[in-house]
């Protein structure tokens, strides 16, 4: 419940940026050292991307398997006494007349080019969500920051108005709009706290406790090219700080030269599912085309007294007769059939993903800066005004107890729109493709 009067808009906009901190407006076009620190470490421990490349590994050697040779050669001996005793040893070999070994070598690389879209898909996927939620739990300790301060002033106001109801200043009923003042800036530090530990949980859920985190380095021991295809160990330093939040706003949207929608991991991924799927098609054709069997055997034959030597030359060849393999055609058909519509469907989805997450960003950034560009002042300045007239009486206990709240709400308001922003940039920089490049310190295609 709120004991808050309205107050005429005028009187909010004469402060609503004080709360925030002078600071550059655009930040460079590569992330900061720290925070590709940290993605790093995150990358390392996130079980996701250890699924995602071992998944990758099982691929490509399973591509290495089927590009074997299928059949191997096969020992036979044969021993017979009876009235004509057989001595005859043989070797045979069924031949990939049909081309299966090529068949299954292409659609065994075409899975793990999948796979091995779908181990950058994780990385980039992790990094943002991760991203996100640091910027929340960011957000959220400095609106536990802010609260703090709010919870101060209440009580401080509450013990002042409790001090002027002695000597008669002000009434009952506004020494009790005081204390009740002060248990709401308690109960909303208490939920900010818990925001807060929801942040934090949601950062832990991604990449284990913070002792996954590395500890802080000398500058420049990180390197700035491309991180490596395969995690490097996990490091147990103990618990570190998470990097800060810039104080200020990303670079502008069209800072960000966007990739090509296909070179993007979800169409890449997409478009090798689909060479794969027609690959299997290849292979369940190949597989209805029986492969001959030819065995050469040599040996001896006793029968009394008489002595042969023997060479033998044995073809054989499976009748498709009961299961002609057509059946698995169809199928395989289908799914290729399958796997170009969701080849389509991720394209579509990639554009109208890419324009959306531009668009959001661009509207997000324009507002946290006119925001931010608006008259600012001093908190202390402010706060010790306020007071000041209420103890003079120019401004009653509820104009007093509205203005100042509006004023924390406002500055509250402004935190969360500048983090709303820095997670629009992120979403904004993995749809354009560039998410990488930034966190490499490659920038983002475009100068700032």
């Amino acid at each position: 419940m709120s004991f808050f009067r309205a107050v005429p808009v005028g009187a909010v906009c004469l402060w609503w940026a004080t709360w925030l901190p002078a600071a550059p407006l655009v930040e460079p076009v590569a992330a900061p050292a720290p925070l590709r620190e940290a993605v790093q470490a995150v990358w390392q421990a996130s079980p996701e991307v250890a699924a995602a490349k071992a998944g990758f590994d099982a691929a490509a050697a399973q591509a290495r398997a089927a590009a074997r040779p299928l059949y191997n050669p096969e020992l036979q001996f044969e021993v017979e006494n009876a009235d004509v005793d057989r001595r005859v040893a043989g070797v045979g070999l069924t031949l990939d007349l049909s081309g299966k070994r090529r068949a299954r070598a292409t659609q065994g690389e075409a899975v793990a080019q999948a796979s091995e879209a779908a181990y950058a898909l994780a990385r980039r996927d992790v990094a943002t969500r991760w991203l996100k939620a640091w910027v929340a739990q960011a957000q959220a300790a400095r609106q536990i920051a802010l609260g703090r301060q709010r919870v101060e002033l209440m009580r401080r106001f509450d013990a002042l108005a409790a001090e002027r109801l002695r000597v008669g200043d002000v009434s009952s009923p506004e020494r009790d709009l005081a204390a009740l003042a002060l248990g709401e800036a308690q109960m909303q530090q208490a939920a900010l706290v818990g925001q807060e530990a929801s942040a934090r949980a949601a950062l832990t859920a991604i990449a284990g406790p913070a002792s996954s985190f590395p500890r802080k380095q000398e500058p420049g021991a990180l390197p700035s090219g491309p991180t490596p295809l395969a995690p490097g160990p996990r490091r147990d330093d103990g618990p570190v700080d998470l990097p800060p939040m810039p104080v200020g706003l990303p670079p502008p949207a069209d800072s960000v030269a966007p990739v090509e929608v296909d070179v993007l991991p979800e169409l890449a991924q997409a478009r090798a599912e689909q060479q794969a799927a027609a690959a299997g098609v290849r292979v369940a054709r190949r597989a209805r085309v029986p492969d001959p069997t030819v065995s050469l055997t040599g040996g001896e034959v006793r029968s009394g007294s008489r002595h042969d030597r023997v060479i033998g030359l044995n073809v054989s060849l499976p009748l498709p007769l009961l299961n002609s393999g057509s059946a698995e055609v169809a199928a395989a058909l289908a799914e290729e059939d399958a796997a170009s519509a969701r080849r389509r469907a991720s394209e579509f989805a990639q554009h109208a993903g890419r324009e959306a997450a531009r668009v959001r960003y661009a509207a997000l950034r324009e507002t946290a800066g006119a925001f931010r560009q608006g008259r600012a002042g001093a908190f202390a300045e402010r706060t010790a005004l306020l007071e000041k007239l209420w103890r003079a009486g120019e401004i009653g206990t509820g104009d007093y107890l509205t203005q100042l709240k509006q004023s924390l709400d406002t500055a509250l308001s402004g935190q969360e729109l500048q983090a709303q922003a820095w997670q629009a940039w992120f979403d904004h920089l993995a749809a354009a493709g560039r998410l990488n490049d930034w966190l490499d310190g490659r920038g983002t295609g475009v100068s700032p």
